[in-house]
């Protein structure tokens, strides 16, 4: 068994820096860049009434695309890279969840007859990469895991976020969450 690592919570300024270094970054030929897409999920998870953690999470979902996140793991899809760093400095919860934001799509298409035509067409180009629809054994692993709602839920606002022109939540209010998430961890 392995020793979990100990939580470094990022500072107000590091999570300020990583969102703000989002802006200007291409969303895969979508109609936002990636800061756009960050606060814009979350928006909608605070407005679907999530908790302050998965309100980060879905800040963060994308964060393994940001420059430091990727040069700390070179290599890494997106995800995994992000779930690493959220290990590391937000919580397991978050982990696991941005982890499975991607395979989260896979069951929605493989679960929900209405979702494919919901997607974009990058995202629809992504998921043949990502494997396309899962199949019934991964359909009843994912389904299986205690937090599999909270990443169908993000894999939601993930692909609702694409609106150049819709609400974003205010960095004020991401930093208050995240401050009650450590703050709640610390108690």
């Amino acid at each position: 068994m392995t020793t979990p690592t100990p939580l470094d919570p990022l500072t107000n300024e590091e999570l300020t820096a990583l969102v703000d270094g989002l802006a200007g970054l291409p969303y895969d030929g979508e109609a936002v860049d990636q800061r756009t897409h960050a606060l814009q999920t979350a928006w909608l998870a605070m407005d679907a009434g999530a908790d302050d953690e998965l309100v980060v999470a879905a800040a963060l979902h994308d964060i393994g695309r940001a420059r430091p996140v990727r040069a700390e793991h070179p290599g890494l899809p997106h995800e995994v890279a992000g779930a690493e760093f959220a290990r590391r400095r937000v919580s397991e919860r978050a982990a696991w969840v941005i982890a499975q934001h991607v395979p989260a799509k896979r069951y929605l298409v493989a679960t929900d007859a209405e979702y494919h035509a919901l997607l974009s067409p990058a995202s629809v180009a992504s998921l043949k990469v990502q494997g396309g629809p899962m199949d019934g054994r991964e359909v009843a692993e994912f389904a299986a895991h205690p937090l599999a709602e909270d990443a169908v839920a993000l894999r939601r606002w993930d692909d609702a976020a694409k609106d150049p022109d819709g609400p974003r939540l205010a960095m004020p209010t991401l930093l208050a969450a995240h401050a009650r998430c450590v703050a709640a961890r610390r108690a």
